[in-house]
């Protein structure tokens, strides 16, 4: 991922700068957004990506890109209270049906070695507790995880 400044306005209130942003993958697809960080907040003014990102990769944008942006910017970012903390080994975990299988196989993998299997999908993400549950019930959805039996 490659972070470079766009431009920078001041006022009596502080700063607001904006960023360009470009993911590549290693299959070709790639993201290229215009980015805002004001007052410790990354807002996305203009996404580009080819092929086009789902709903769900969009509304996950911005916690994609959000560490390297305060890095450039030179504030910390906000841990999520929930977050076990970024995987060192996890470069950008994918979305759509990719995405979905690979939080199956994290999830099953846990399972069979008797671990956690949501601490499992939460390691390998870096997401915190609820966006993990989140996308174990998109992989439910998709079929690669069996339904949950309703408990008595």
């Amino acid at each position: 991922m490659s972070v470079w400044p766009a431009w920078e306005v001041r006022d009596d209130a502080g700063a607001t700068a904006w960023f360009g942003v470009r993911l590549e993958f290693g299959d070709g697809a790639r993201v290229e957004a215009l980015a805002v960080v004001c007052e410790g907040c990354v807002s996305i003014e203009d996404v580009r990506a080819e092929p086009a990102l789902s709903l769900d990769d969009l509304t996950s944008l911005a916690d994609w890109i959000e560490a390297p942006l305060f890095d450039a910017v030179g504030i910390g970012a906000e841990p999520d209270r929930e977050d076990l903390g970024p995987n060192p080994d996890r470069t950008l975990w994918p979305g759509g049906v990719e995405g979905q299988w690979l939080v199956a196989q994290k999830y099953r993998a846990a399972q069979e070695e008797g671990a956690d299997p949501v601490l499992a999908v939460m390691s390998a993400t870096g997401h915190g507790r609820r966006k993990s549950l989140r996308l174990i019930g998109q992989a439910r959805d998709a079929g690669f995880l069996t339904r949950r039996r309703a408990r008595r």
